[in-house]
């Protein structure tokens, strides 16, 4: 049986003391992408409209420009990326590939090697 990379990395982007850019705000982005709706990409994930709306101003202030876009009105409205938005959100998903290729390389051989075999899940002993 095979387990799983002793490795989990997380790369987050800073603007001061705020994220810029993480693995959360990069996954809402590709929602939003995928959605064309800020609302909407919050209930695939999972999160209420004030966090997700928290999110993207936090994004949208912190980078150049806004990497998210709004369109108001009832038959038109939704969101979508800008093309600054998308391409931060291409640069950091290269950086998270690059990382985690790095990290196979090199030290994962070793943390596998130092590390303690993990255990099996313990199997539930009550009544068959």
């Amino acid at each position: 049986m095979t387990w799983p990379s002793p490795l989990k990395l997380k790369i987050q982007i800073m603007c001061s003391d705020e994220i810029a850019m993480g693995p959360g705000k990069a996954d809402l982005l590709d929602a939003i992408a995928a959605n064309r709706s800020i609302s909407a990409a919050g209930r695939a994930m999972g999160m209420s409209y004030r966090r997700t709306w928290l999110l993207v101003d936090a994004m949208n202030r912190c980078w150049q420009g806004p990497l998210v876009a709004t369109v108001p009105g009832n038959q038109k409205a939704g969101a979508h990326l800008t093309p600054l938005g998308e391409v931060v959100l291409a640069g950091y998903r290269q950086l998270q590939g690059d990382a985690e290729v790095a990290a196979s390389a090199g030290f994962a051989a070793i943390a596998e090697a130092l590390l303690p075999s993990p255990r099996p899940p313990k199997r539930n002993e009550g009544p068959a």
